[in-house]
């Protein structure tokens, strides 16, 4: 029997109805049984400054008390000027610190981008990568996800066409797999 692992679903999108979202929520439906998948909002999250680390905001308390409960994490982002947009590349510094606090250290994680051009967010995706790896957070490399038009994912009811349902399933199949691997490895570490 697999142990269920909960994994923080970030959005990059503060938009509420965005495709970032819509995306994300067709992710957690397709999760398998073996991930507990929940959102964990970013947008309430104070711009970060090491000014206020002694007292944090609460937004900054909650989140960070959020991620420290989950076993994974996945990144589902759209691409804003080549790049991760500025609320997701904050809420990255808020868990990141103070420093030697990281409550991302070692979470297992995967990232999906999007774009409604062709590239699929392909700038976002290596960039939030390249922070990944800088806080220690083991990312899925295979089957990547660049999302390219993503409205055309959606059909008129705003379910998924077969396509991108095989695919999406496959990849939050790997990244189960994934978070499971990782998070074995994590425990016979400790107890070797």
């Amino acid at each position: 029997m697999t142990s269920k692992h909960r994994v923080a679903v970030i959005v990059g999108s503060l938009r509420k109805g965005s495709h970032t979202r819509k995306l994300a929520r067709a992710l957690i439906a397709l999760a398998p049984a073996s991930l507990d998948c929940n959102f964990v909002e970013i947008g309430d999250l104070a711009l970060y400054t090491e000014d206020l680390d002694e007292t944090p905001p609460t937004a900054w308390t909650r989140f960070r008390e959020e991620i420290r409960r989950v076993d994974a994490v996945l990144f589902v982002t759209p691409e804003y000027n080549r790049s991760v947009p500025g609320g997701l590349k904050n809420a990255i510094d808020v868990g990141s610190r103070p420093p030697f606090q990281s409550v991302w250290d070692g979470l297992p994680a995967a990232v999906v981008s999007q774009s409604p051009y062709k590239l699929g967010g392909f700038g976002a995706n290596h960039h939030l990568r390249q922070s990944l790896v800088f806080l220690n957070m083991p990312v899925l490399q295979q089957p990547e996800a660049y999302i390219p038009e993503v409205a055309e994912m959606f059909d008129g009811q705003e379910g998924l066409t077969p396509e991108a349902r095989t695919f999406l399933e496959r990849f939050v199949v790997a990244f189960a797999d994934w978070v499971s691997l990782v998070r074995a490895a994590r425990v016979r570490a400790t107890e070797g």
